[in-house]
């Protein structure tokens, strides 16, 4: 229990001072607009922070400490808002001691701190007003510079004209004495032009004073003084009315300033300055000239190689195929018809380039009349099998004076150079089979001048020496006819001549002009002769050849030997071969390690009509294939390359045996404007009807070309001219060898067996037929109207239609008619209805359509639908 005194001492609870209970803020916020380059600005918020501090005072009470935090407060308030503030802080720096007695350390120290960020801010501020002042009194001083420049130049006018006038008006004065008014006419045309002059520039105080700007006065002791003259009142420029960039940190005084605004960079100043200088020195800038440029552009080349060629921006490129309706980025291919479009319509040059460009001018350029000199003429010796041809060679060989002064041929290499009495040299061509003629003649490398025709005078003409006949009528070279084998008492010489007529060969015996010399190869008569009617023939052909040029040949022959690799027969035909030259043959190359000539021997240099072997090759070449030297190289590599991939490519077209189907479709592309045959019978009445019957097949349009005719069976020798000259054999009654056999698999030629002289006629029949070019008629199949268009991400844009007449198929030929005329000729792309692919929609029914590269379709066009049907034309 409590006593009474108790409840007396005991005091009620209530708060020391009176009042009402508060909780005061500490912190104070406000927002301000920072701005940064560019004029974007975004709004900043400040925090103001107090802190409240108590000490012991008087009757030992804490009591709140109110003097630093009301000093702190007044170094954070920014100048705009207190005017006192700025000087708040250098009268509390002058007496620390005084303010700070009666505050704690920290206190202390936060109030130093304070004082020194203020008194920092002070210093940053004034720097850059005087950084402004100097900018500003820079522009002021350029502004300055060019109104005395403007000054000057207008006075140099005014000057100029005012003299141009005084002469004028003296002239005047000389041509009028009477009249006085023309004396006046100067000043009077000068006050305009002083008038006009513009007033001397404002001077600032620190700017030099210039002659413009000072002002003469005479004071009265006769002396002058040199006056600046007033400065004018001087403009606000737009660096002071507008924003000033700011340099450093941002600060809470600048925050506080309120700049707001778009703020113009000094990059676009320097940029509007220099345009300005520019229209001043040389008036309106002109456009730029169009270059004009040669654009190489191989076969197929892609969008982006094809802008760089041209310099111009892909993206352009791409649109200008966009306007010519092919859609391609910039890393699809486009062929050259399509690139050449482009090309034009950027208004520069084409220079279209092949594969094939690699062999332009690999053969150099003809040579002059003047720089041609006489060479030995080249003879090649056909005829029969055992009538004597190898006999005539070896006679014909015996009589080189060299070689027998050297002991004798040593070896034959298929082609060998004789020197005769006279001293004159003859090349000789060993062509066994004629495969190597054949050749040649195929490849267009006819380097014979002269066909000796060997026939025995005991035998007559036979299959073989046909044969020879249409090979050197097919080459248009002379023939001289050996008749051979004089010497056995069954030959008859004029039987012989008398069979040539019925190959249009008419000898000079008989009025014609073929040379026609008996010999004997066995008893070496009338051999002279033979030679001495070569060279004839070569001097009314007057040959000649350049030495002085880069080699250029053919190939007579070529092989593989063990120990020495590929071996190639050449015959120079112009320039000299030398050791060491690099070469391309056929699709082969290599350089010239060694040339060996028809003695075995080595030489250096093998100048024209001279047969020699050539090692070196990287590989073996076929025979009739050229053989040119090159300057490089990489030249020779590049040919050999492209020659060895042209070749693959036909031999993967022409892969497996070539047939009559395949014959067509060459005669269909307009490959083939004849159609060429061999033909073989069993006997001559059924090979003179097949003939007969054939010729009177052609028209004027398209004919049958016959290659040979002979009896007997299909040998290689036929296989070859086929082959050689793509054409098919016909075998009546007759079957080839195992060897033609053979060939005419490897190479692809067309052999057809025959008994009955109708089947021939009718499969050259339709054979001819096919190489006339087709009707074409159309037929009508329906139409279809577009009701609705739709959007369709993969096809693109498609139509729904009703068929309102006939039927539509699938793939077939489609007009779009808009107001009954026709816009577009195409095909049908897609047939759909609902979702499923139908090969066919019939009338009443409806379905969708899309067309290929077409897209511009409208409702309420109408669609025809039609087929082209192709009708072979007969003879």
């Amino acid at each position: 229990m409590t006593t009474s005194n108790e409840k007396e001492t005991k005091k009620p609870l209530k708060l020391s001072r009176p009042g009402t209970l508060e909780l005061k803020k500490t912190i104070e916020t406000g927002q301000v607009r920072q701005s940064f380059s560019h004029g974007r600005s975004k709004a900043v918020t400040v925090e103001v922070k107090r802190s409240r501090t108590f000490a012991p005072g008087k009757g030992g009470r804490m009591t709140e400490v109110t003097q630093g935090r009301e000093v702190a407060e007044r170094a954070f308030v920014p100048s705009s808002e207190t005017p006192a503030a700025a000087e708040a802080p250098e009268e509390q720096a002058a007496s620390p001691a005084k303010d700070l007695s009666h505050l704690t350390q920290d206190e202390r120290a936060k109030r130093i701190k304070v004082l020194e960020a203020a008194k920092l801010e002070d210093e940053q501020r004034k720097l850059q007003e005087a950084e402004e002042q100097r900018l500003q009194a820079e522009e002021d001083k350029r502004r300055a510079a060019e109104e005395e420049a403007a000054r000057k130049l207008a006075e140099e006018e005014a000057k100029r004209q005012a003299e141009e006038d005084a002469k004028r008006a003296a002239e005047a004065t000389l041509a009028e004495p009477e009249a006085p008014a023309v004396k006046e006419q100067p000043a009077a045309k000068t006050a305009p032009a002083e008038k006009a002059a513009p007033p001397a520039p404002a001077k600032t105080d620190d700017a030099p004073a210039r002659k413009g700007g000072i002002n003469l006065e005479e004071d009265l002791g006769g002396r002058i003084k040199r006056k600046s003259a007033a400065p004018a009142p001087k403009t606000p420029s737009r660096r002071e009315t507008d924003q000033r960039r700011r340099h450093g940190k941002l600060t809470i005084s600048q925050a506080l300033e309120g700049r707001e605004g778009r703020q113009r960079s000094l990059a676009s100043v320097k940029r509007q300055r220099e345009k300005m200088k520019a229209l001043e020195r040389g008036g309106s800038q002109q456009a730029p000239h169009k270059v004009i440029r040669d654009v190489v552009v191989p076969e197929t080349i892609t969008v982006q190689e094809l802008a760089n060629r041209m310099a111009e921006r892909g993206v352009e490129v791409v649109k200008t195929l966009m306007k010519l309706g092919v859609m391609a980025t910039i890393n699809q291919t486009i062929d050259a018809d399509t690139a050449e479009l482009v090309i034009e319509e950027f208004g520069h040059k084409i220079k279209r380039v092949t594969a094939a460009d690699v062999e332009i001018g690999m053969r150099g350029e003809d040579d002059e009349e003047g720089s041609l000199k006489p060479r030995p003429p080249v003879v090649t010796i056909m005829g029969h099998v055992d009538h004597g041809k190898t006999s005539l060679l070896d006679a014909l060989r015996s009589t080189d004076v060299a070689g027998r002064e050297a002991g004798g041929i040593t070896q034959h290499i298929g082609a060998y150079q004789v020197t005769v009495e006279s001293g004159d040299k003859v090349t000789f061509i060993d062509t066994p089979g004629h495969a190597a003629f054949t050749e040649m003649r195929s490849r267009g490398a006819n380097v014979t001048d002269i066909v000796i025709l060997v026939v025995a005078a005991d035998d007559g003409i036979m299959e073989q020496t046909v044969e020879a006949i249409n090979h050197a009528k097919a080459a248009e070279v002379p023939i001289i006819v050996a008749i051979n084998k004089i010497d056995r008492p069954d030959s008859d010489p004029n039987r012989v001549k008398t069979e040539l007529l019925q190959h249009e060969l008419v000898v000079e015996d008989m009025g014609g002009d073929i040379l026609a010399i008996e010999v004997s190869a066995k008893e070496r008569t009338n051999l002279d002769k033979l030679i001495e009617a070569i060279l004839l023939q070569s001097e009314l052909l007057e040959l000649g050849a350049n030495p002085d040029r880069a080699a250029q040949g053919v190939v007579i022959e070529a092989k593989l030997e063990r120990g020495r690799g590929p071996v190639a027969t050449v015959l120079v035909q112009r320039g000299t071969l030398k050791i060491g030259d690099i070469f391309v043959s056929g699709s082969e190359w290599g350089r010239v390690r060694a040339m060996i000539n028809e003695h075995g021997k080595s030489i250096e240099e093998a100048g024209p009509a001279l047969p020699v072997e050539v090692l070196g090759l990287n590989g073996a070449p076929l025979a009739g294939d050229d053989f040119i030297v090159v300057e490089h190289e990489a030249r020779a590599r590049e040919i050999a390359e492209f020659r060895g991939q042209t070749k693959r490519e036909k031999e993967m077209a022409a892969s497996g045996r070539g047939t009559l189907e395949q014959m067509l479709d060459k005669i269909k592309e307009g490959e083939a404007s004849e159609l060429p045959v061999v033909i073989k019978s069993d006997v001559q009445g059924s090979l003179e009807a097949i003939v007969s019957s054939l010729e009177k097949l052609g028209t004027d349009e398209v004919k049958t070309r016959i290659l040979h005719a002979g009896v007997g069976g299909v040998n290689e020798s036929d296989t070859t001219l086929a082959r050689s000259t793509g054409a098919m054999i016909i075998a009546f009654n007759v079957r080839a060898n195992p060897q033609a056999r053979d060939m005419a698999r490897r190479d692809a030629v067309d052999i057809r067996y025959y008994s009955i002289i109708y089947n021939v006629v009718d499969d050259i029949k339709a054979a001819m037929s096919g190489m006339l070019s087709p009707t074409q008629r159309e037929n009508f199949l329906g139409y279809a109207e577009i009701r609705e268009v739709f959007s369709n991400s993969k096809v693109g844009k498609v139509a729904g239609c009703m068929i309102t007449e006939g039927i539509v198929k699938r793939g077939a030929k489609v007009r779009l008619l808009r107001d009954s005329v026709v816009i577009h000729d195409g095909t049908l792309k897609t047939l759909r209805r609902f979702k499923d692919e139908v090969k066919e929609v019939r009338e009443g029914y409806e379905c969708g359509m899309a067309f290929e590269n077409y897209t511009d379709i409208q409702v309420k066009d109408q669609i025809e639908c039609y087929e082209v049907e192709e009708i072979a034309r007969e003879l």
